[in-house]
């Protein structure tokens, strides 16, 4: 049966484990079947290789079967990718997923665009010339009666420019003004007509023959990403598919102007990405002239260039698909290195490999998020999904829907499309106005929220800064649109005119043009400086909040944060829409693909999963496996520490963890591990606030001292970017020290240890194997801070409290109840809940217990120690109505736990004997 087992995994590049084989069963099986199932193997197992050679082995086997086989088992369909609603690439790579689109007649291109509403601009032009006129003619005689005007029109060198006709929107017409013709998207894709049916039936037929069975991988972050390339190319089958990795603009960018590197330094993706659309719709004017309007008038025109010099010429962009096509698979640093040699984008480069892959390796949004599955054109329709690192799947989700807007960016907004109005307002045709005048209530309204008092003008920072005391809020989506008095306002016909108007490009690059222009810059000095981004930034945050205001009134919350801001272009109050549940947004995933994988170290617990993403999926009716590991019992020693080396009981909980007995007992605790403890400790704290805290005691006490005379001391640093350097010099020292004489004097140390946070970097992807993680001390219980309203919302949804509940209890009721940083209200609804909501909470802590302390055992021959250092770890029943964390930790260190000891002295004997015998037994 092995030996059936092992040929029917021919790409394995090692003699595999019983587990794998069970593992690489398991998933092959349910591939096979279809449908949802979870696979759970612990880290250190080769879950990875093991995914990569079941899955492509299964998909190889497709491939080979006869295609009409293949087809009418998994019921292929030929895809169809809605591109239309995908601003954010460029011409050439529109035409190279959607060519047919190009053999649409200019004649039905006219007639789609009189169905939208919109007059073409040849006629606007022809009809609004006398009025351009009046506006773009300057003469000596106007100068003296409009110098505002002429403000606005004037160049630093004192050159004339006339601003305007390019940002003069077409003209709208509502579904009711156009005579109810049905809406049409842009770029001529229907959406509600059906006269095109018949063309959209052919366009599928032309594209059948490319549609063939394809395998998505997501994973949460890019190293992990590229971890799965390099593991991907151990195997036989990285030259039998066509593989292509998708990634961030942050990571995949290669120009090297100095506008863009200058962006790329904030290390901002937001940012990144926003200077990225500039660069490919701002063109780059070398030469200008001046066009005759006609009576006098003139208007000064550029010749245009593509503003990104990576996107020019589209023949290196072939090249890099060759080249890529002819290449084991890339993983992100290769990427980027081809496309530096070639001098093209490899962010496009590689989105455009997608609808000839079979293997598509992608992070968590780009799968996840819906507008960004339509930006890449990705089609699940009966695909394969696989997801790694699942563990926190639920929370990954919904998280992608929530939406916010700073009240800066609201203030920011609202000034452009005043100031656009005004210029524009007799030029605009009714539609335009009127929706203009729509967005215009709305900021107004949303920013009224901030300010102590209604006024007829907009709050000013004085009034910002005034405000009484800093707090959160939450309400539901109707009580908010009651609240502000805008109930009445059609969402959704906005959002159509936002996107179809071009509106936000018009108003953001008018509002630019002239501060560019103009001397006096206080507002865009005062307001666009701060690290929010640009104008059309807040623009697009405006429109994700009222998208988010389209849904249920049950899928989430509006959260409202009074904080005030004490410095100029700080961060003040902000606005921000909560999603709450993910089962509609999953569901959307399961029902077009074939199969989804749900993958991981520990997925446990699966119902709490099943519950929040696929309750319509009977029990029974879902595969779990879940293995064990590979390392004997004996290279593992958890122990639960309940007392430190004085006798002091640890008690890590939110009210105890402060004090300075607490922080004195685990520095003693400390001092006491570096002397038996080889190589490297990695302590994981509850949060950076509560390390900072305890590292400046320490240093204040002494502790810290003592500690550095046997073990060097880093710190996780809170910059993700700063944390790559912070790990190589970690192992560096542990190296090192290592391969030192032990018998020269002059080394007083043994390694090094690094105070890591429970859910950073270093807590999730980071491999800590052999002397890196020879012990992990865990402080506490990292529970959520109870003070996050997000987080309370989340519980109260979870538990299933419902408004009338809250009407009846008042002590649930966080409405203007539970201020920022106030516990206490956190605490009443915790107490409150009698189920899930409760379980939800406790299931948060122990997954990132979990994560953390699986950081250590990476391999068969590792070996390290666990200190879950803590009274409740050890206690009978944890502390208030908890249950006990240990039954929520992995089977393989539960089995193992010692979850008693009398005092620390046996623990050091534990910790002493376990080191002794794995050393003398030469494990690595």
């Amino acid at each position: 049966m092995e030996e059936q087992s092992e040929f029917k995994f021919p790409a394995f590049p090692y003699k595999p484990y019983s587990i794998q084989i069970d593992f690489m069963n398991a998933l092959y099986d349910s591939l096979n079947k279809g449908g949802i199932a979870m696979l759970e193997s612990p880290t250190g197992t080769g879950k990875t290789l093991s995914i990569i050679c079941s899955a492509l082995q299964w998909l190889v086997d497709r491939k080979r079967q006869p295609k009409s086989d293949a087809t009418a088992d998994l019921c292929l369909k030929p895809k169809y990718v809605d591109q239309s609603a995908s601003d954010d690439e460029p011409d050439w790579m529109r035409s190279f997923v959607m060519n047919k689109d190009n053999e649409v007649s200019p004649e039905k291109k006219v007639k789609e665009k009189k169905k939208l509403g919109f007059r073409s601009k040849k006629n606007i032009k022809k009809e609004n010339q006398e009025r351009f006129r009046d506006i773009f003619t300057h003469t000596e005689e106007e100068e003296d009666t409009d110098n505002k005007e002429k403000n606005n029109l004037k160049e630093k060198n004192g050159a004339e420019v006339l601003v305007g006709e390019e940002f003069l929107v077409e003209e709208y017409e509502s579904e009711e003004e156009s005579r109810g013709q049905p809406k049409r998207k842009a770029g001529g894709v229907s959406i509600s007509s059906s006269s095109d049916e018949k063309e959209d039936e052919d366009r599928l037929d032309d594209e059948e023959e490319e549609a063939h069975l394809k395998i998505y991988f997501c994973s949460r972050t890019h190293s992990q990403l590229s971890q799965f390339i390099k593991e991907l190319r151990k195997t036989s089958l990285a030259s039998e598919l066509k593989v292509v990795l998708l990634g961030s603009r942050k990571m995949f960018c290669v120009n090297e102007g100095v506008l863009f590197s200058e962006v790329l330094k904030l290390g901002n993706s937001t940012r990144i990405n926003e200077r990225c659309l500039e660069l490919q719709k701002n063109k780059k004017s070398g030469v200008s002239k001046m066009k005759d309007l006609g009576a006098g008038g003139r208007i000064r025109r550029t010749k245009a260039s593509t503003g990104c010099p990576m996107l020019r010429k589209h023949k290196l962009q072939r090249q890099f698909r060759s080249e890529i096509s002819q290449q084991e698979p890339l993983d992100i640093e290769d990427l980027v290195h081809l496309g530096r040699r070639i001098e093209t984008c490899p962010y496009y480069g590689s989105r455009s490999m997608v609808p000839t892959a079979d293997l598509v390796v992608l992070p968590y949004q780009s799968l996840l998020s819906k507008s960004s599955r339509e930006s890449l054109g990705l089609d699940l329709k009966n695909n394969i999904i696989i997801i790694d690192e699942a563990h926190n799947l639920a929370d990954s989700l919904i998280s992608m829907y929530d939406s916010k807007i700073t009240s800066s960016q609201l203030e920011r907004v609202h000034f452009h499309l005043e100031r656009y109005f005004q210029r524009f307002r007799n030029l605009l045709g009714p539609g335009n106005r009127r929706y203009i005048q729509t967005l215009m209530v709305l900021t107004r309204a949303f920013l009224w929220i901030f300010c102590n008092e209604i006024k007829d003008s907009l709050c000013d920072a004085e009034e910002f800064s005034g405000a009484k005391n800093s707090f959160d809020s939450s309400m539901t989506i109707n009580e908010f649109l009651f609240s502000l008095n805008v109930d009445n306002i059609n969402l959704f016909k906005l959002l159509l005119y936002i996107k179809e108007s071009n509106i936000i490009h018009k108003v953001s690059g008018y509002g630019d043009r002239v501060a560019s222009l103009q001397k006096d810059l206080t507002f865009k000095d005062s307001v666009e400086s701060s690290e929010e981004g640009s104008t059309l930034s807040g623009f697009r945050a405006l429109i994700d909040m009222l998208l988010s205001l389209t849904n249920n009134d049950g899928d989430g919350r509006i959260i409202i944060s009074r904080t005030r801001s004490t410095f100029p272009g700080q961060q003040g109050g902000y606005l921000k829409y909560v999603m709450l549940t993910g089962e509609k947004i999953f569901s959307e995933i399961v029902n077009q693909a074939h199969a989804v994988i749900l993958a991981g170290g520990t997925l446990q617990p699966i119902e709490e999963t099943r519950e929040r993403l696929f309750p319509w999926l009977p029990s029974d009716q879902m595969l779990f496996f879940s293995c064990g590991h590979i390392v004997p019992p004996e290279n593992i020693l958890p122990v639960a520490v309940s007392h430190g080396p004085s006798g002091q009981a640890f008690d890590f909980s939110y009210s105890s963890r402060r004090s300075s007995t607490m922080i004195e007992e685990l520095g003693l605790l400390l001092c006491n591990l570096v002397r038996v403890v080889p190589e490297g400790v990695v302590v994981f704290f509850s949060s950076f606030e509560y390390e900072g805290h305890v590292y400046d005691a320490w240093k204040a006490s002494g502790v810290l001292a003592r500690i550095m005379k046997k073990k060097r001391v880093f710190r996780e640093p809170r910059r993700n970017t700063d944390v790559e350097g912070v790990l190589k010099e970690y192992k560096d020292t542990i190296d090192a020290l290592s391969s030192a004489d032990l018998k020269d004097n002059q080394v007083p140390d043994n390694g090094a240890i690094l105070l890591a946070v429970v859910g950073g970097k270093v807590s999730e992807g980071i491999n800590f194997s052999d002397g890196m993680g020879r012990c992990i001390v865990m402080v506490g219980l990292p529970y959520p801070s109870p003070s996050d309203i997000e987080l309370m919302e989340r519980v109260k949804h979870i538990e299933g409290f419902s408004d009338t509940t809250l009407s009846r209890a008042p002590k649930f009721l966080v409405n203007d109840e539970c201020r920022s940083g106030d516990a206490q209200a956190g605490f009443n609804i915790l107490r409150s809940c009698k189920g899930r909501g409760k379980e939800y909470y406790e299931n948060l802590c122990m997954k990132a217990v979990n994560q953390s302390i699986g950081r250590a055992i990476r391999h068969v021959n590792d070996y390290a120690a666990i200190l879950l250092v803590d009274a409740r770890y050890a206690s009978d029943s944890s502390k208030g109505s908890f249950s006990q964390p240990t039954n929520k930790l992995p089977k393989w260190i539960q089995s193992r736990l010692i979850s008693k000891t009398g005092n620390y002295g046996e623990v050091h004997r534990l910790l002493h004997q376990f080191f002794k015998f794995n050393k003398n037994r030469g494990v690595q």
